[in-house]
């Protein structure tokens, strides 16, 4: 039971982060794009090194145990796939002309075109947050060691999103402690996500189950680094900042796994 209490709050720790971009949005250094194309490609590194090295392989490894090794990496191979499936599907969903990745321009759109701009921005993120509290929780639940890692990157990851909500709602409204709050509850989704996931799961526990999810949550972290961690970090800096922080990522979650081998 203790795991789930850990679980749930670094997955709220990760969810809320985008209350630490409200608050950012109001600051200079959110005007950093140096900044955060390094701190994305950071976090794009460890997801992708931990996706990988560690939650698919857990994934495969149990459930090889449980089907024998052809029937279980095929298992592993399509819960990986369908995790992929799941959020792009989810992208697709989404208006186009909604990116809560982009930072906005406010010298463009009035201020009626603002305010629905930056709540469009948050219900969006709000989708986006859903399974990646999912994939938060259902790591830091089997190893919390390693959901702190998961959950850093996603709240590295959450901090342009809250910018992107809150700076269009700040210049339609002047208001900071609302731009803020919308910020702020954009996150929500990921716990509420990470709450669903366990209590729809949990009657259905099993081994086969448990290595079937973690390779679906490795597929979902995957194509949140390549489809947006790694482009939004592209058009913040320099490739090689990016890349910088892309390899020191993947460095230290190796390191970080090491330590608890």
């Amino acid at each position: 039971m203790s795991n789930f209490w850990i679980a749930l709050g670094l997955t709220v720790i990760a969810g809320l982060s985008t209350g630490i971009g409200g608050l950012l949005a109001f600051h200079k250094v959110s005007k950093s794009h140096t900044f955060f194309s390094f701190v994305l490609g950071f976090s794009a590194g460890v997801m992708i090194y931990v996706s990988f090295v560690e939650i698919f392989a857990k994934g495969r490894d149990t459930l090889i145990l449980e089907h024998g090794m052809e029937k279980g990496y095929l298992y592993a191979t399509v819960a990986f796939f369908l995790g992929i499936f799941a959020i792009g599907l989810i992208d697709w969903l989404v208006p186009n002309k909604v990116n809560p990745h982009e930072i906005v321009d406010p010298s463009k759109p009035n201020e009626r075109a603002l305010m629905r701009m930056g709540i469009f921005s948050a219900i969006a993120i709000g989708i986006h947050n859903f399974p990646e509290g999912l994939a938060t929780f259902m790591a830091a639940f089997e190893n919390p060691s390693l959901g702190i890692g998961i959950a850093v990157a996603i709240a590295i990851h959450n901090i342009p999103e809250g910018i992107s909500v809150a700076i269009p709602i700040y210049h339609a409204t002047k208001k900071r402690k609302k731009a803020f709050g919308y910020a702020f509850l954009s996150g929500l989704s990921e716990p509420i996500g990470a709450l669903v996931g366990y209590f729809i799961l949990r009657p259905f526990l099993s081994d086969s189950l448990t290595g079937f999810v973690f390779a679906f949550v490795a597929g979902i972290m995957v194509y949140i680094s390549l489809d947006e961690l790694l482009p939004t970090a592209e058009k913040y800096g320099k490739h090689h900042i990016v890349i910088y922080g892309l390899v020191l990522g993947m460095a230290l979650m190796a390191v970080s796994l090491l330590l608890f081998i």
